[in-house]
């Protein structure tokens, strides 16, 4: 007589244990972040007690430094893998908050400018992927996962488009694996440009955020940059990420006409469900503080908050860049994305200084 063998589900964790899974990754990265001030901190008196004139590296490139640093060496143990992941959560925050540091009049005035270029960036961007995509002979599916990412907002941008276009999970991963190392990449080497063109603050952070695919490495860049850069980076990706729902749309409908993905019957559905709602957090910040709501004191509090939930995001970006992991995934995707990240970097420099010119950014 056989026996039967029941299988119970799995237990579902209460909402204090899953909290309490999150407090040890939160903890490193906000460890890893702190650390990368006290080291900023620390050369910056050395130099003035020794009388010596040593580089102000920022804390922000310390953080991202030691999360690299440890993510390729000895990894991230499993205890901390589910709150290290909280980091976009970091930045969301970040990014909400940093909306009292913004009067309405900066906002629609930047902001009209951006939304400008960020037009003719996604037109630039999707082209070219779209066309060295041909050329390289990747899947069409992965063709349009990395113009996608490469024309919004990267990792974000594509998670949201695979569903959407019903792409296999290893195109995914390629489309993830090289825009992630192309956002490693410009973040260090877009500031060092800026400098040597000798680009202001305003117009370093709006290249940053046209430029830069992932928010946390666009918002990374422009306060390695500067402050005042870190916030027109931010405003200037928010720009360019209200545009997902409808990229996201347009590809998905594409795939459907072909008869590979599903059709979207309610297309304002659809837009809500893509639509970054944190944009609508910043714009709600930025009309109260506008109004008044908001003492001068209560401001700097709103932006010290901003600051050191940008502060766990940092140290996130870096623990979150597993170099071996983009080796694994093979060089075609990547070369297709650093064709067209080059071309879009070049672009929008010369979009961002004609602009400069023009609107004295």
């Amino acid at each position: 007589m056989a026996h039967s063998v029941s299988v119970s589900p799995p237990r579902q964790l209460s909402w204090l244990q899953r909290f309490v899974q999150l407090i040890p990754g939160v903890v490193l990265l906000f460890v890893l972040g702190y650390l990368g001030k006290i080291v900023q901190q620390a050369i910056k008196s050395y130099g003035v007690a020794n009388h010596l004139t040593l580089p102000d590296i920022e804390y922000v490139l310390w953080a991202i430094l030691f999360g690299l640093i440890i993510a390729n060496t000895i990894g991230i143990p499993k205890v901390f893998q589910p709150g290290v992941g909280t980091y976009e959560f970091w930045l969301k925050v970040g990014i909400v908050l940093l909306g009292a540091r913004f009067l309405l009049g900066d906002v629609l005035k930047l902001g009209g400018v951006s939304l400008a270029l960020v037009a003719i960036e996604l037109f630039v961007a999707i082209g070219i992927i779209t066309v060295l995509g041909r050329v390289f002979h990747l899947k069409p599916k992965l063709t349009s996962l990395l113009a996608i990412g490469s024309s919004i907002c990267g990792v974000s941008a594509i998670i949201a488009a695979k569903g959407a276009i019903e792409a296999e999970d290893d195109d995914a991963t390629f489309a993830i694996a090289a825009i992630l190392a192309l956002g490693a990449f410009g973040l260090f080497v877009y500031p060092l440009i800026g400098h040597a063109l000798g680009l202001s603050d305003k117009a370093f952070g709006l290249w940053a955020g046209l430029a830069v695919d992932n928010t946390a490495e666009a918002t990374a860049a422009g306060a390695l940059f500067s402050d005042a850069a870190g916030k027109v980076a931010v405003l200037a990706k928010t720009t360019r990420n209200a545009t997902i729902g409808f990229v996201v749309l347009g590809y998905a409908l594409y795939w459907a006409a072909k008869g590979q993905a599903q059709a979207v019957e309610n297309k304002a559905a659809f837009l809500w469900q893509k639509f970054p709602k944190f944009v609508l957090g910043f714009l709600l910040i930025s009309v109260l503080a506008t109004a008044g709501v908001f003492s001068r004191p209560q401001i700097a509090s709103i932006g010290n908050l901003s600051r050191w939930a940008f502060l766990l995001t940092f140290a996130g970006v870096g623990l979150r860049t597993d170099l071996r992991e983009i080796k694994r995934q093979g060089l075609r995707p990547f070369i297709v994305g650093a064709l067209a990240e080059l071309s879009v970097t070049i672009v929008t420099l010369l979009l961002v200084i004609g602009a400069a010119a023009l609107f004295n950014l």
